[in-house]
C-alpha cells in the first residue's frame, strides 16, 4: 500500500490512467467499474491502478472525509461478491492526511493475470484518465495477453479436444446469456470461438477449447479428463468397509453435474418434524443440504483436475464424507483456511459462480458450518492431506 507522499502524487496527476477518484462512498457500481479497468491494465503498466475515496476529481484535493471500519469493510468486500470477474487483486487502505484535510481511502487493485475481467457482462478500461467499455479489438488484446500469461491448469489447452465436443448450444443459450451483457451479445459479430475465447473456455492459438471449456460445456469431459466425476456410495454402516447400498457416478459438465447432485441429495437427505412446544414443530434435517451441496461444490470447483481420482461422497449410517483429490493450493493452509481461499480453478470458479451455482467468493464453507449449527448439529471437520481434502460432516443429534 502506498504512502502518504506517494499518495499526494497520485492526486495531484490528473492526466494519469492508473487514478479515479471519487467523494462518494456509496457509488458501488462507479467502484466497481473502476476495479474492473485498472485490474484489465489495458495499457499493460503491469503496476497497480488506484481508486481513491475522499478526494474531488476535478481539483485532486481531500474533500474532508472521515473514513470508518464499514466504508473500508464494504470496498473490501467488492473483491468477492462476485460481482467482477475473474476476482480481481485488490487491497484496501486509509491515510490520514497529515495536513488535516480529511482521510482518502485508497483501493489499490493489481493487473489480471487471467483478463478480460468483467462487472455484469461487461469489460470496463482505462482510456487515458477516462473509463470506458473495451471495444472488440480492445477485448481481443486482452484475450491474447490472458492466453500468454495463464498458468492455471483450467485455463490451459485441452489440445485433444475440438469445437464438435461441445455443446455449443449450451454455451449460446445458457451460459453466455448469464455471463455477457445482452447489448453486448446482440452487437456480437464474432465467432463462437472468439467468443469462447474471451470467456477463456477456447484457445485461439491452438485451436482447441482449454480444460474448463470441456468442463463447463463438454459433451463427455470423462473422455478428457478421467477423474473428472463425482463417485457416490451408499453405505449400510458406520464404516467404510459397511456394505455397499447404492453406488452411482456422475460425470457431466457443470450443468448436468450440478443438476444431477441437486436431484441426488433432494432424494437422500432426511428431514423430521421435531416437536417443539404443543403448538409448534421444527424441521430437523440428518444433513442440512445447504451444507453437503456448499461441500460439494467446493469440492468440484478446487479439486486438482490433472488427478484421475474422482470427487468422492459417502453416505454412512452416522456421517457424510467428501473428499476431493489435490491438497490446499497456493496461499491456503491449515492454519488460515477457510478465512483465506487461493483457486487451483479461477476459471471453473468463475463458471460456477455466472451459472448461480455459488453466491459469492470466500463465504461458502462459513455459511455451511452456520447451517449445521442451525440444524443443532456439531461443525464438519477437515482433514488436509497432500493429495487431498476430506471433509466429515457427522448426522446431527436432533435427527435421531
Amino acid at each position: 500500500m502506498i504512502n502518504e507522499s506517494e499518495l499526494l502524487g497520485l492526486m495531484a496527476d490528473m492526466e494519469s490512467d492508473r487514478v479515479e477518484r471519487t467523494i462518494s462512498t456509496t457509488d458501488t457500481r462507479k467502484f466497481r467499474e473502476a476495479i474492473c479497468a485498472f485490474a484489465n491494465d489495458l495499457p499493460n503498466h503491469r503496476l497497480p491502478g488506484y481508486l481513491l475515496v475522499g478526494v474531488e476529481d476535478k481539483h485532486g484535493k481531500a474533500c474532508g472525509l472521515r473514513a470508518d471500519d464499514a466504508l473500508l469493510r464494504n470496498l473490501a468486500g467488492l473483491r468477492q461478491d462476485g460481482e467482477i470477474l475473474p476476482q480481481p487483486a485488490m487491497t484496501v487502505g486509509r491515510v490520514s492526511l497529515s495536513d488535516g484535510s480529511g482521510d482518502v481511502v485508497v483501493v489499490e487493485v493489481h493487473p489480471s493475470d487471467i483478463p478480460p475481467v468483467r462487472y455484469k457482462g461487461r469489460i470496463h478500461v482505462r482510456v487515458g484518465p477516462r473509463r470506458a467499455t473495451a471495444n472488440e479489438v480492445e477485448e481481443r488484446l486482452l484475450s491474447e495477453r490472458r492466453v500468454a500469461m495463464a498458468r492455471t491448469f483450467d485455463a490451459r489447452p485441452c489440445r485433444e479436444a475440438t469445437l464438435d465436443d461441445l455443446e455449443i448450444d449450451l454455451f449460446l443459450h445458457v451460459y453466455r446469456k448469464a455471463a455477457v451483457a445482452a447489448e453486448v451479445i446482440r452487437a456480437n459479430k464474432r465467432t463462437v470461438e472468439e467468443q469462447l475465447a474471451a470467456l477463456r473456455f477456447y484457445d485461439l492459438r491452438h485451436d482447441c477449447p482449454t480444460h474448463a471449456g470441456v468442463l463447463a460445456f463438454g459433451r463427455n469431459p470423462r473422455h478428457f479428463l478421467p477423474g473428472a466425476y463425482v463417485q457416490y456410495l451408499r453405505l449400510g454402516g458406520t464404516s467404510l468397509a459397511s456394505p455397499v447400498v447404492v453406488a452411482r457416478e456422475y460425470g457431466d459438465n457443470l450443468v448436468g453435474l450440478v443438476h444431477s447432485l441437486d436431484v441426488l441429495l433432494d432424494g437422500v437427505l432426511e428431514a423430521r418434524p421435531l416437536r417443539i412446544t404443543n403448538l409448534r414443530d421444527e424441521t430437523v434435517w440428518d444433513f442440512p443440504r445447504p451444507a453437503i451441496r456448499e461441500f460439494l461444490l467446493n469440492a468440484i470447483c478446487h479439486r486438482d483436475y490433472e488427478s484421475t481420482a474422482p470427487v468422492r461422497f459417502h453416505r454412512l449410517a452416522d456421517r457424510v464424507e467428501v473428499q476431493s483429490p489435490g491438497g490446499l493450493h497456493g496461499e491456503a493452509t491449515p492454519e488460515n483456511f477457510p478465512r483465506l481461499t487461493s483457486y487451483r480453478n479461477p476459471v471453473v470458479a468463475e463458471a460456477l459462480k455466472v451459472m448461480g451455482y455459488v453466491n459469492r467468493f470466500g463465504r461458502g464453507v462459513l455459511e455451511a458450518q452456520e447451517s449445521l449449527r442451525n440444524n443443532g448439529g456439531p461443525p464438519a471437520s477437515f482433514t488436509f492431506d497432500v493429495g487431498s481434502v476430506s471433509v466429515v460432516v457427522p448426522m446431527s443429534p436432533r435427527f435421531g
